[in-house]
């Protein structure tokens, strides 16, 4: 038996192993550096998971199951695009009356025509309707119910006026 060994351990042989087991410890060793540096790119604890991957070939295994799906650059860049996305709907609002999307400076709702916002008298801009003074051109802001008795007392009066000056009503 031995003899049969010594002609099947020849040193081409001897040399092929060597060059196997000399890649199987170089793969090792990188499994080992992609699990350490993948981990710290993703935000992991990658400590935790130096010591887990130095089991041959389970530890690289397990790690390649329950890695952070996504790296710690691209978990940024994520945040930054959702708080963009918020900046940007921070200028619409929404209808109280109907829920329809509106712009901030809507004085009417598009859809149901509730009256959002007031309009400043003199630089007529848009004005939450709880501000007393408008803060573009300093102007006092009367009451939206002031405006709208207002507003009625014209067009009553007017129709007075209309009523005399037309002989036709009269009669």
């Amino acid at each position: 038996m031995t003899e049969l060994l010594a002609q099947l351990w020849t040193p081409e042989v001897k040399m092929a192993v060597m060059a196997v087991l000399a890649v199987l410890v170089v793969l090792y060793v990188l499994c080992i550096v992609w699990v350490v540096r993948d981990a710290y790119m993703r935000g992991a604890r990658w400590y935790l998971w130096v010591i887990i991957s130095l089991v041959p070939v389970l530890g690289p295994i397990v790690y390649s199951i329950m890695r952070p799906p996504l790296m710690q650059m691209d978990r940024n860049e994520q945040e930054l695009e959702i708080a963009l996305k918020q900046r940007q709907l921070a200028k619409y609002g929404e209808c109280a009356q109907c829920g329809y999307p509106v712009e901030a400076d809507y004085v009417l709702c598009p859809q149901c025509h509730t009256q959002l916002k007031n309009l400043c008298a003199r630089c007529d801009r848009a004005l939450d309707p709880a501000w007393t003074v408008c803060p573009y051109c300093a102007t006092p802001v009367a009451p939206a119910g002031a405006d709208r008795r207002a507003a009625r007392r014209r067009s009553h009066a007017a129709a007075a006026l209309e009523g005399e000056n037309n002989p036709r009503l009269e009669a």
